[in-house]
């Protein structure tokens, strides 16, 4: 198997809309290592974070972030070791279309 070191999504979400930011590609796994939050306004706001195993449609317990307070020009970075198989969904949401979101992590074929 071959780890691929990476930038495994980016995404800056329409304002209130649960946006696909990542899905493990087939036959693929991933681990990401950090999620980095980047206001790039000097309005504070808000955003989410959740994990749709397979896809599958959003719901409740998929959140591991929910409501998250950024201030104005502040970026926050969750390290982590979140695991992923094939087909699972990373999502992200902003209260202001004013947040980027970035996944950094390893991608194993």
């Amino acid at each position: 198997m071959a780890d691929t070191y990476k930038v495994l999504g980016q995404s800056n979400p329409n304002a209130t809309t649960l946006t696909d930011a990542y899905t493990v590609p087939a036959s693929t796994s991933a681990v990401i290592s950090t999620v980095m939050v980047a206001n790039r306004s000097g309005t504070g706001t808000s955003f989410r974070l959740s994990l749709a195993p397979g896809g599958a449609a959003d719901s409740d317990e998929h959140y591991v972030a929910y409501d998250v307070a950024i201030d104005g020009n502040q970026s926050i970075a969750f390290t982590v070791g979140i695991t992923l198989a094939t087909t699972d969904v990373v999502r992200v949401y902003a209260t202001l279309a004013t947040l980027s979101f970035n996944i950094l992590g390893t991608q194993v074929a």
